[in-house]
């Protein structure tokens, strides 16, 4: 389906370079975002009511290449069932033969994915993996919360923000994934389990698969023009997928909202120049120029940004009114989880859960 070894070697291949820095900064970097990640554990707890599962999270300080092969390693986990489906649909016999045409329709893909993960390389500046391979975790149960170095170097220079205090300000964010995969524990198998559903509900007969990739046309020319073309994700799932969709968008914008919700909370008892850095990052967010909008809104990042805000303002406006206890029953179950209906109006969902 992919060759994954084609997508690595591609991503890492067309990653831009970092900026650059001295052997000796670069050390230090590292080593100062490694205790950052450490540091901002207790804060997070504190203001959230979290505990997590384990006392010290694994870190990773990584570049560009490092970022894609560790993703690459999660994207084998986690599209693993539909590799399995794909191979019990095939005659007996047959998933054994891989013909020349499977062979060079997955390296095309894998130079598709690699170009676009060489793209995001040089974006992203930290994560929670949640899916690594059993040799990484043991059991395959936790994560690891990983950052960019080369990228929040960068951005720090661009928005000419205290270095320390944007450091400290990312991994509040990344550090609070941390916590709601770790103490929440129904919450990862969850994810996944909607991500599997999803994959499953592929429609594979080749009409299908036709009339997707002509949507995905249509996406691609809506965005050149600078239009609302939707991204590729939205033109390629199918009817099926939608619903499941719905479910993974909303319970990702609380998370990602969440995440940005204890940035500015945490923030001004350790970060002392949070207000700065919150105003020149969103600036800088909603400025990218035509070739960077029309990137953004293929891959689902325009998507992304806006979880961030919806689900900030959801945390945020349940937090005022009813207290950070009331909140938390968002993590008590699946059932609790907010609608995306809901996402847009919190006093429904106080009503219906936290009343």
């Amino acid at each position: 389906m992919i060759d994954w070894e084609v997508a690595v070697s591609t991503g890492v291949r067309w990653a831009r370079p970092g900026p650059q820095v001295s052997l000796g900064d670069a050390r230090r970097t590292v080593a100062e975002l490694r205790e950052l990640a450490r540091e901002v554990a207790e804060p997070v707890q504190k203001v959230t009511g979290m505990i997590s599962a384990e006392e010290v999270g694994r870190v990773a300080v990584v570049d560009r290449p490092g970022w894609i092969r560790a993703n690459v390693d999660g994207f084998r986990v986690v599209l693993e069932p539909l590799v399995e489906q794909m191979r019990n649909r095939q005659p007996d016999g047959e998933a054994s033969k891989p013909s020349m045409l499977s062979g060079v329709g997955s390296r095309m893909t894998g130079i598709q994915a690699g170009l676009i993960l060489a793209y995001l390389s040089g974006r992203v500046l930290g994560q929670y993996e949640l899916f690594l391979p059993p040799e990484d975790t043991g059991d395959g149960s936790l994560g690891r919360l990983t950052l960019v170095a080369p990228n929040i170097v960068m951005v720090e220079r661009e928005l000419g923000v205290d270095p320390h205090d944007f450091r400290r300000w990312v991994c509040l964010h990344e550090e609070t994934h941390r916590l709601q995969f770790t103490a929440v524990p129904w919450l990862r198998g969850y994810v996944h389990g909607q991500m599997t559903e999803f994959l499953l509900a592929s429609e594979l007969d080749p009409g299908a698969i036709l009339g997707r990739l002509r949507s995905a046309a249509d996406a691609m020319a809506g965005a050149v023009r600078g239009g609302d073309g939707g991204s590729l994700i939205d033109a390629v799932v199918s009817p099926a997928q939608r619903e499941i969709m719905d479910r993974l968008t909303a319970v990702m914008t609380l998370v990602e909202g969440h995440g940005d919700y204890v940035m500015d909370a945490v923030g001004p008892q350790v970060v002392p120049s949070v207000e700065q850095i919150r105003e020149r990052f969103t600036a800088r967010r909603g400025s990218p120029g035509r070739i960077e909008q029309t990137l953004r809104r293929l891959l689902g990042i325009d998507l992304k940004m806006k979880q961030y805000a919806e689900g900030s303002r959801f945390v945020r406006a349940v937090v005022d009114e009813a207290g950070m206890a009331a909140f938390n029953k968002v993590w008590t179950s699946p059932e609790n989880l907010p609608t995306r209906e809901e996402l847009a109006s919190p006093a429904d969902w106080l009503d219906r859960v936290a009343r």
